[in-house]
């Protein structure tokens, strides 16, 4: 053998003993460092908490809804007819049974004349027949003839009085009457638009909530809204609940009624309604994100005695940050909040901070 190779062998066997010499090591560092993870893994893990007080909740209900007036109507003729004179003002107030709009009448104030000639001609005849007929100057027959022509004529003035009565448009209510969309001289049909008439005072507010609320809600439940532009906060009470369900929706319509007496609120307007349906003065609320999910409802784990404990819970009233939980917890609970994914039952923790 060469002393070359005698060389390779004795570095070849230098570095197998080397070897043997580190590795032994090295798994020995590689195992500490695994058993100092496990004891960090396994140590309590550190969460926050927020303690359950019973606290005073207002049961709303947030939805969109509808301005509308109190009183609304379009006006239109009841006959058809040429203008002769238009009496109100755009956008004036008016009262109940003014004189809106004047159609031509001349017509019919000339019939209607000659039907008061027959009338008291009618009423004269039958007062003769019945003065003949006490005397037996006339038989009954022909006195009752006289008294259904005095009925016929009659008839006919109630008759052309309400024709005339036609081509005169009164407001049917006290309100503001809108833009006009007809001049004077124009003609007129009943199909024709004339102009809106509003009462803005009080205004109404429609709107619609889930059914699951309709046992909940009553009559003169107060409302709270605001409209579009304007920040102010508006309140009225509901006066009228829909009987029926919407089918399409699943949803029950309400109407509720509000002051307007600055005229500030404009019908057609669209709302933000928060419904208040009650009062509860013993809730107890939960942070949003100590819910969690399972397959047939929600729980929450408990803080109790250093450990977790799991609560299967009944939910109720939701807010912005919090929920209410109607059953499966008690008053002083102590829920945690944070950590969810890192904890389970039974479970050490270590409380880092409250909510």
């Amino acid at each position: 053998m060469s002393k070359k190779n005698k060389k390779v062998i004795i570095y070849a066997i230098f570095a197998v003993v080397l070897l043997l010499l580190i590795l032994p090591k090295i798994f020995s560092s590689e195992a500490g460092k695994q058993e100092n993870s496990m004891n960090k893994m396994t140590g309590p893990v550190p969460v926050q908490i927020s303690v359950i007080k019973p606290q005073k909740l207002d049961n709303k209900v947030l939805t969109t809804g509808t301005i509308l007036a109190n009183e609304e109507v379009n006006l239109k003729s009841e006959t058809s007819g040429k203008v002769v004179k238009i009496l109100f003002k755009e956008g004036s107030r008016v009262k109940k049974g003014d004189l809106l709009v004047k159609i031509n009448d001349a017509e019919l104030q000339a019939l209607l004349l000659r039907a008061k000639s027959a009338l008291k001609l009618a009423v004269e005849n039958e007062a003769r027949q019945k003065k003949l007929l006490q005397t037996g100057g006339v038989s009954q027959q022909v006195y009752d003839a006289s008294v259904n022509e005095l009925n016929a004529r009659k008839a006919d003035v109630a008759l052309y009085n309400a024709q005339i009565e036609k081509t005169e448009i009164r407001a049917p209510f006290d309100g503001i009457v809108g833009l006009r969309k007809i001049s004077e001289g124009a003609y007129v049909t009943t199909s024709t638009d004339i102009a809106s008439m509003q009462e803005i005072d009080p205004i109404k507010i429609d709107f619609s909530i889930p059914e699951k609320y309709a046992s909940f809600v009553n009559i003169n439940d107060k409302i709270s809204f605001t409209i579009p532009g304007n920040t102010k906060i508006y309140t009225g009470r509901v006066y009228a609940i829909e009987p029926k369900i919407d089918e399409a929706t699943r949803t029950l319509h309400l109407r509720a009624l509000c002051p307007n007496a600055s005229k500030e609120i404009h019908p057609g307007s669209f709302a933000d309604v928060t419904l208040i349906l009650k009062e509860i003065t013993n809730a107890l609320m939960v942070p949003t994100q100590a819910i969690i999910p399972i397959l047939k409802g929600q729980k929450v784990y408990l803080y109790k005695n250093g450990r977790v404990v799991e609560s299967v819970v009944q939910t109720g009233i939701r807010t912005d940050t919090m929920v209410q939980i109607t059953d499966g917890v008690s008053p002083m609970d102590t829920v945690i909040t944070t950590g969810i994914l890192q904890i389970a039952p039974g479970m050490p923790v270590t409380i880092s901070g409250t909510n």
